[in-house]
């Protein structure tokens, strides 16, 4: 089973952002539970792979176990967790990316909560 998780401040920035848009960003998030191997590859902190989705001009950040991903079919996948963490537009791309892989490596998943 495929798990989506938001984070709360994603979620917030998402509804403040979007308002009524909000909808269709998170059938574009919830639409991972049927393809979890959609998305862009980006980087990866030992197992665990950062990947985006884009929305017009936004990206759409999530992290998730790159082994459960690489090793299983789509309908053997079991537990495994996308959680989506952050967004940006074009121009702070990296900027996020860096941040992202920052917390990974000092926190661990617990830093994003």
């Amino acid at each position: 089973m495929v798990k989506v998780e938001i984070t709360r401040n994603l979620f917030e920035e998402i509804e403040k952002r979007f308002k009524r848009g909000a909808d269709k960003i998170y059938n574009l998030i919830y639409s991972l539970k049927d393809n979890p191997r959609k998305g862009k590859t980006l980087s990866n902190v030992g197992d665990i792979l950062i990947k985006e989705i884009k929305y017009r001009n936004f990206r759409f950040y999530f992290i998730l176990d790159g082994q459960k991903l690489k090793f299983f079919e789509a309908e053997e996948l079991t537990d495994l967790l996308l959680r989506f963490i952050r967004m940006s537009d074009k121009k702070h791309q990296q900027k996020t990316i860096n941040e992202i892989k920052e917390v990974l490596i000092k926190i661990g998943l617990g830093g994003f909560n």
